[in-house]
């Protein structure tokens, strides 16, 4: 199903680990509103492919990737992203200047953004960071 342009349904709903993962229509729509809002302007301003790593998590696949309960991925309303030719922090900077109506960003330790759309808008910007063994955030990109 083709949610904009340049996503799908499919792609914001794959996974890799072998397990159910079809969003229901309170999903679906957070899905779309992500795309329309953020993911697509997001493509058209960058000119080139936003890849989709991870989107929308079934609860089962949410706990086999390790995703805290509350993971916006849960709710459809986020994805993890990457754009070739770009690092993870140059890409959450690009989201910033573009003035794009993210809830949350989170650069994640050098190698993906984190990106939300949700209701709340808080433009929250995070980088995440290991650290003995932990993942910390810090505030700010």
């Amino acid at each position: 199903m083709q949610l904009t342009p340049n996503f799908t349904l499919e792609e914001l709903t794959v996974t890799s680990t072998g397990l159910p993962n079809v969003a229901n229509r309170t999903e679906r729509a957070a899905l779309l509103a992500l795309a329309e809002h953020v993911l697509q302007p997001l493509r058209d301003a960058l000119g080139k492919p936003v890849y989709i790593t991870s989107a929308f998590r079934s609860a089962a696949v949410n706990r086999a990737v390790g995703g805290v309960a509350g993971s916006q991925h849960r709710k459809g309303q986020a994805a993890d992203i990457r754009v070739k030719g770009m690092t993870s922090m140059a890409l959450a900077q690009r989201i910033v200047a573009l003035g794009l109506p993210f809830d949350q960003l989170i650069e994640e330790f050098g190698e993906w953004v984190h990106v939300s759309y949700a209701p709340q808008r808080r433009q929250q910007q995070l980088t995440a960071i290991r650290r003995e063994g932990r993942t910390r955030y810090l505030q700010g990109l």
